[in-house]
Parts: structure tokens; sequence; C-alpha cells
């Protein structure tokens, strides 16, 4: 058993020949980029790519399985360079009815072990959608439905970012996952926190006792691939292994979630969108208190203020630790140059931002930049809230205590 990195959410911008894929990520983005992004920098051992049921990147995954560096494992995933196991993904977004009795909608992260389940259950859900060939696209289905079709190509779903105002199960479809899965809630084993949530946050809420939580980047560019990752103990790396980790099955567990601090989140907070200003209150709110408007965009603490049924944060024995941890490129005084003088003599970011001593950086880019990676890498870290979909910047304190909450 060894450990290892994990970030199960990233997206494609683009196919090898240009074709639009998720039309808000970088043109960058795409199947063979992202693999070496995280083998070449990063450091990251297993990657959730989420677009693959595009045709497009059917494509390119075939093409790239050619190439003579990756190759499909028969426990599932698609291993690159002996290094990085791919596994293949489709974000999924069902038709939920609202708690308002409104139209809701939410995402999915569905995957699957081989590419011959992926290309199967694109074409079943090709007969759901509008277009197939684009990313995360609306479909007929709800959860309930939608569950039973990725058993059906052996797959597992996970429900993403549970917590955001849009697109999300707690954020504009129901109070409870419960309420959307039924008595099928006990095959829903993880779930995707989001980068305006955190355990803290999510153990107010009850049913969440028995889920795995995840924390993952949700990148739209390369940079932002491993902003959020988890680390896990698994004896490989493969889909197999992956699945028992997150059912915390013999000894496979996740060990540590490493996650900004919820507030740094676009939607931590609510939002006017009439006033443009952050509502921080202590209590939620749905008019703003500053001009009255009724125009806001609800945040995830708010949002889980009104639903929790718990007093305080309770995580169950079993449940990792939560650590706040700031991506290089968030840290004050790290800009891009630094990062590639840093990548050119350490290798990739997972080995900066765990395995280095302070005085490892120093001898690279001087006594300021390394005091800074260090103190961020310890939690040292003071941010002020977002809301309404713009983040927030992080500034670091002096004081050694991680700062969870100021």
């Amino acid at each position: 058993m060894y450990e290892i990195f994990a970030d199960l959410h990233v997206h494609i911008g683009r196919s090898e020949n240009g074709k639009p894929i998720k039309i808000t990520a970088a043109r960058s983005l795409n199947f063979a980029n992202i693999a070496k992004e995280c083998e070449e920098r990063k450091g990251i051992n297993v990657v959730g790519i989420i677009d693959c049921a595009s045709p497009y990147v059917i494509d390119d995954i075939e093409k790239f399985l050619k190439t003579g560096d990756a190759y499909e494992l028969k426990d599932g995933g698609i291993i690159y360079k002996d290094k990085v196991c791919i596994l293949l993904g489709s974000e999924v977004e069902t038709s939920e009815v609202s708690r308002n009795g409104k139209k809701g909608s939410a995402h999915n992260l569905c995957f699957f072990p081989h590419l011959s389940d992926m290309k199967n259950f694109s074409n079943e859900l090709s007969h759901h959608l509008k277009n197939i060939t684009l990313s995360t696209q609306r479909t007929d289905l709800s959860g309930y439905e939608l569950i039973d079709i990725v058993e059906k190509y052996n797959g597992i779903l996970i429900p993403a970012h549970i917590f955001t105002p849009f697109k999300s199960y707690y954020g504009n479809c129901a109070d409870r996952l419960q309420d959307i899965f039924k008595e099928k809630f006990d095959k829903i084993f993880a779930v995707e926190l989001g980068l305006s949530s955190d355990t803290f946050l999510a153990d107010t809420i009850s049913e969440l006792e028995t889920k795995t939580f995840l924390t993952n980047s949700d990148a739209h560019s390369l940079p932002k691939i491993a902003r959020e990752y988890n680390k896990m103990l698994v004896k490989d790396i493969s889909f197999k292994e992956i699945v028992k980790a997150l059912k915390n099955e013999d000894g496979r567990k996740i060990i540590a979630n490493y996650g900004l601090d919820p507030k740094l989140g676009k939607y931590h907070r609510t939002y006017c969108d009439s006033c443009n200003k952050t509502i921080d209150t202590k209590e939620p709110v749905e008019n703003c208190p500053i001009c009255g408007s009724k125009k806001v965009t609800f945040g995830v603490f708010d949002r889980i203020e009104l639903i929790k049924d718990k007093n305080e944060t309770k995580s169950p024995e079993n449940r990792p630790p939560y650590i706040y941890q700031v991506p290089l490129n968030f840290i004050p005084g790290v800009g891009g140059k630094t990062i590639e003088k840093l990548l050119e003599t350490f290798e990739n970011e997972m080995n900066i931002l765990h395995k280095l001593s302070e005085d490892d950086v120093e001898a690279v880019v001087g006594s300021k930049i390394a005091s800074n990676i260090i103190r961020a890498r310890n939690g040292n870290v003071k941010v002020n809230s977002g809301g309404g979909g713009n983040y927030r910047k992080s500034s670091l304190t002096q004081n050694k205590e991680k700062i969870y909450y100021t």
C-alpha cells in the first residue's frame, strides 16, 4: 500500500483538432495536455477527466492509446507513462424538481472503468440531451434515473460540488440527497464538496456522515489542476483501487482532503447582484440588508446554515482531516517565473507543497518567498469571503496557528 494524490474533476476545453467541448474551459485543455500536466508539473497520480462522453474526446482517447505512451488497465483506467492513471468520466446535468417547485438541475461525476463502457454510456446518454459533443449539457434525466444507467455500464456516480447555488443538489434542488435518490441513496458512497465548502461545514448534515468527501479542482485551465485534491492510500493506481478507496474497503481510503479555505470560493457567501456586495451577516438573509434587493445569489455557507440538522460539526471517526492549502499561484510573491524556477529544480508541485524543507526552497527562490510557501503549507492564511461568482484573494498571517475561520 502507498500514498497517492488524486484530482477527480478536470475539464476538457477543446478536442485535439480544436472542436469545442467545454465552452468555458481553456483551449489548451485537451486529453493529452492534461495527462502531461499531471505527470510533468503537478505530480498528480490519478486524474479524473470528466468530458470523455463527447465523441470528439473518445476519438482523441483512441489516438492517445496508439502513441505508445498509454494503455488501458484490466482493473480500469488508462496509465500514462507508468505514472498517471486517467479515470474516464462524464459530468452529467440532471433535471430535478427544486425545493420551491420550480425546475432545478444538478451536476454529477460519472466514472467508468474502460473506454468501451464510456462508449456505451455516451451512446445511451445521446438520447437524453441535444448535443452529446459538448460537455455538461442538460439531460432529461433525474439523478434517480441516471444512477441506473451509470451502473448499467459498470460506472459510479458522485454528486458534484453539492452545495453551489447553481447546478447542485443541495444548492437548488433539495434539502436532502435522500429526497433525490430515495431507496438508491446507499448507492451514493462519495460526494464532491466544491470550492466554497469544506468538511467542517458539510458535517453539520447528518445524512452525509456515511459518505466519503472529495475535494477536486473543477479545473477549467491547466494551471488550476490540483488547486484542490485528495491524498489516498491504495495498492496501485486503477479504477478498481480508487473505488475501493472511496468505499473505505480493504484498507484503501482517503487519508486527507486538501483544499482552499472555503472563504476563497466564489460562492461562499450570499451576494447582492444589484449593489454588487458580499453579504456576510451572521444569519442567512434572502434580501440584501444594504439596498433591500431580492436579487441575491445565495451563498454556500448560508445555504448550509439553513438546511443543517446539527448545531455543531460532528464528523464520523473515519473522516480524514481537511487541510487548508493554498496553491502555488495563490501565494503572494509566487508568479509564473518563480513557479517555473521551482519546477525546474524540484520536478512537480506536489514535491514543493508536501516534501521539501524551507531550506530547500530558500536555496532556489530566496528566504521571503520560501517563508511564504511554508506558511501557506502550514495553513497560516487569512482570507475574505467570496460570493456571487467572485473569488477572493488570500493574505499570509504571521502567527503559527492554523486559521480555519476568521
